[in-house]
């Protein structure tokens, strides 16, 4: 069955960085377009970055461009997404799903990021 493990989050100060680490499994994971989203207390869930089947292609959510990197490794089955200059609402759990065509049903834990001083 579909499994997301997600990972590398934690407690970091304004303007930190973090990477996190999404481990994926039971499906064939370099077909599909895969996403980080977000959901921070009070808040809809948001897509945060995504990333095409092979790469080639990455959209984020503006208030992240230029501070987030998504990537992808296929042979591994692994999505990671580097954070840097890190700031208070970028505060949520973050979670890895597939993007296009849309997300699974299933979720996984997802990973806590508090950016606080």
């Amino acid at each position: 069955q579909v499994q997301l493990v997600e990972s590398g989050g934690g407690l970091v100060q304004p303007g930190g960085s973090l990477r996190l680490t999404c481990a994926a499994s039971g499906f064939v994971f370099s077909t599909y377009d895969m996403g980080w989203f977000r959901q921070a207390p009070g808040k809809e869930c948001e897509l945060v970055a995504s990333i095409t089947t092979n790469g080639d292609t990455t959209k984020y959510v503006e208030s992240v461009k230029g501070r987030f990197t998504i990537s992808r490794d296929n042979e591994k089955s692994m999505l990671y997404l580097q954070m840097t200059d890190l700031k208070a609402e970028d505060t949520a759990l973050y979670f890895c799903n597939v993007d296009s065509p849309k997300p699974f049903d299933y979720w996984g834990q997802g990973t806590q990021v508090t950016v606080s001083s």
